[in-house]
């Protein structure tokens, strides 16, 4: 693995558009459940300690906005894997400008509602009309290392490993569940007015986090 590495850093590998869709696959539904995780621990710190808050509107554990920005830093800093801090900075700039443009277009064109609201959370530096603030494009551009230096090098590290059909055979069916899923929520459920996933937890006991339109 260690020489795979320093080959995946320092040399172009070659990927056939089949593989390189399993990647991509592997890292949509990777990225949406490890926001999820991280939001899903620190809305409990952000709560004082006191409750656990489930995130995101799906039935399974995936946030669509990690999956997105995921993608986006993947496709702009791969060429600078050699580069750390350029890959870093570059997160930063990439995931700040996604966040503050998705919290401000379902703000203003969605009733004034807002799917996080960093007016309202600790370590809120930087916040800009609650779209945005320091420590959370700082905390993307450290993920984004992760993503880049870990978990991108891992994933087409496996899919060397395994059996090219059985590979992304297993990536398209695991994101189209996951997709499948947000789909439900978002639209589906909207328009033959059967339950969401949100109003499924509420209704056992799970809790969510509401903030202020």
């Amino acid at each position: 693995m260690k020489r795979f590495f320093n080959e995946y850093v320092n040399k172009d590998i070659k990927i056939d558009k089949l593989t390189m869709i399993g990647i991509i696959s592997l890292i949509i539904v990777i990225s949406g459940i490890f926001g999820f995780v991280y939001e899903f621990i620190f809305y409990y710190f952000n709560s004082g300690m006191k409750y656990f808050y489930y995130r995101g509107g799906n039935f399974l554990p995936w946030i669509n906005i990690y999956a997105i920005g995921s993608i986006l830093i993947c496709l702009l800093t791969y060429k600078n894997r050699k580069k750390p801090l350029v890959v870093f900075f570059k997160s930063t700039v990439i995931c700040g400008v996604l966040e503050f443009i998705a919290g401000y277009i379902i703000y203003n064109y969605f009733g004034h509602f807002r799917c996080w609201d960093y007016n309202t959370e600790i370590l809120n530096f930087g916040n800009i009309c609650g779209f945005i603030c320091l420590r959370s494009v700082l905390f993307f551009g450290v993920s984004s290392l992760l993503l880049i230096y870990g978990i991108l090098p891992i994933v087409i590290y496996l899919s060397r490993k395994i059996n090219k059909k059985a590979f992304v055979a297993i990536s398209i069916c695991l994101v189209s569940i996951f997709l499948f899923d947000e789909v439900y929520n978002l639209v589906i459920a909207r328009i033959f007015n059967t339950p969401r996933a949100s109003d499924v937890y509420k209704e056992i006991g799970f809790k969510y986090m509401d903030f202020k339109k």
